[in-house]
C-alpha cells in the first residue's frame, strides 16, 4: 500500500466505517457515535459543491462542523459541475478533513436531476472528469488528501464491467461500493457476490484502489463476515447505528444498558442537536431516533408516541424523566 493512501493506508484491514446518512449522521450524532462506539472512519451527511459556493452557504458549513475525536473524518460532496466540485474540495481540504468523498449513488431523483449523484454513473466520462476535479482541489491544500467515490454495482443493472474499471482509471484512493443498483434502490437484498466480483475486477487490473463493500450488515460480526467472504479491504454500515451510538464498540452492546442508560443516551443526543443544529434543522429530525432508540421493552410504544409529540429538548427530558420515575430502576 503506497503511503499517499493517506489516512486510508493505515488502517488494519478490515476496517469498518460509518456510512454517511442525510438528516442522520450529522454533527450531534457524530459526536455521540465517536464516543460510545468510534467506527475506524467517519463520514459527515453528504453537501452540495454548489451550495458550498453560493452566497448563502453558511448554513451547510454546518454540516461540517468536526471535533478532533471524530478522526480521521471525511467530508462527502455531491455535484456534477467539475469546477464547483474541485472549489468545494479545496474548501474540505483547508477546513482539515482527513478525506474528501464524491456521491456517486444517491438516487434521490431530485438530485439525480441536476445530473449528480447516481445519475453520474450513467455518465462516465463526467464522472471521471469529476474525480479528476475533486483530486486537484484535494491536492491544492497544504497536504495531499486522499479522495475516495462512493457509488451503487449499476445505474439500471450491474455495470461493473464498465463503471468500476472507469473509476479505477482515475486513481481514487477508496472505492466505497453499496451492492445494489440505482434501480433496486434498497427494495432488494444487497447482493454481495458483486463486492467479491469488484475486488476481482481490481485485482485484475492491478489497481491499489481499496474496495469497501456497503448494503445490508447488521452489526461488526456481519461485517467481518461479509469481508472475509468477499476480499473486500472494509465495510461501510449504515441503517444498524439508528438507536444504537454503541454499534462499532468492540466491548459494550447497546443491548447492556438498562432502560434508564439508553434514555440517557437519548437525552445526550436530543441536546447535541439542539445546541449544535437547532436553529437550522427541524426538531422533526430527532423523531426517527426516537422511534430507534425506544423499542423493546413493555411500556415503550407510550413513551414514543409521547415522544413523537415533542418539540425541544426541554420537552423530551419532561417526557423522559417522568417516564423513568415511572418504571423505576429499569
Amino acid at each position: 500500500m503506497s503511503s499517499n493512501h493517506g489516512f486510508w493506508g493505515k488502517l488494519k484491514k478490515p476496517f469498518f466505517i460509518q456510512a454517511p446518512m442525510a438528516d442522520v449522521t450529522d454533527a450531534a450524532f457524530r459526536r455521540l457515535i465517536a464516543k460510545y462506539g468510534k467506527p475506524d472512519v467517519l463520514y459527515t451527511e453528504f453537501v452540495s459543491a454548489d451550495g458550498l459556493m453560493s452566497p448563502g452557504r453558511e448554513v451547510l458549513l454546518r454540516d461540517l462542523i468536526y471535533t478532533e475525536e471524530e478522526r480521521p473524518i471525511v467530508a462527502q460532496i455531491f455535484g456534477s459541475n467539475p469546477e464547483k466540485m474541485e472549489e468545494a474540495a479545496r474548501l474540505c481540504a483547508e477546513r482539515g478533513f482527513d478525506g474528501i468523498d464524491i456521491n456517486m449513488g444517491c438516487p434521490d431523483k431530485n438530485i439525480e436531476k441536476q445530473g449528480s449523484c447516481a445519475a453520474l454513473i450513467k455518465n462516465l466520462e463526467l464522472a471521471r472528469e469529476i474525480v479528476r476535479a475533486v483530486k486537484r482541489g484535494a491536492e491544492s491544500a497544504r497536504q495531499r488528501i486522499p479522495v475516495s467515490v462512493k457509488t451503487r454495482i449499476g445505474y439500471n443493472k450491474n455495470e461493473l464491467d464498465t463503471w468500476l474499471p472507469a473509476l479505477l482509471a482515475e486513481n481514487p484512493f477508496t472505492i466505497i461500493l453499496h451492492a445494489r443498483t440505482r434501480k433496486e434502490m434498497s427494495d432488494v437484498p444487497a447482493d454481495w457476490e458483486t463486492i467479491k466480483q469488484a475486488v476481482k475486477i481490481r485485482d485484475d487490473l492491478g489497481s491499489e484502489t481499496l474496495i469497501v463493500g456497503n448494503g445490508d450488515v447488521s452489526d461488526l460480526e456481519d461485517a467481518r463476515a461479509k469481508a472475509r467472504a468477499s476480499g473486500c479491504d472494509g465495510v461501510m454500515l449504515g441503517r444498524a447505528i439508528f438507536g444504537n451510538p454503541f454499534l462499532f464498540n468492540t466491548e459494550k452492546d447497546i443491548s447492556d444498558l438498562s432502560i434508564n442508560e439508553r434514555l440517557h443516551v437519548m437525552l445526550e443526543h436530543t441536546k447535541l442537536f439542539q445546541e449544535l443544529l437547532g436553529d437550522i434543522k427541524s426538531f422533526a429530525v430527532m423523531k426517527k431516533h426516537y422511534k430507534a432508540y425506544v423499542q423493546g421493552w413493555d411500556g415503550a410504544k407510550e413513551l414514543r408516541i409521547a415522544l413523537m409529540a415533542t418539540g425541544s429538548f426541554e420537552e423530551v427530558e419532561r417526557v423522559v424523566m417522568d417516564y423513568i420515575e415511572s418504571i423505576g430502576d429499569k
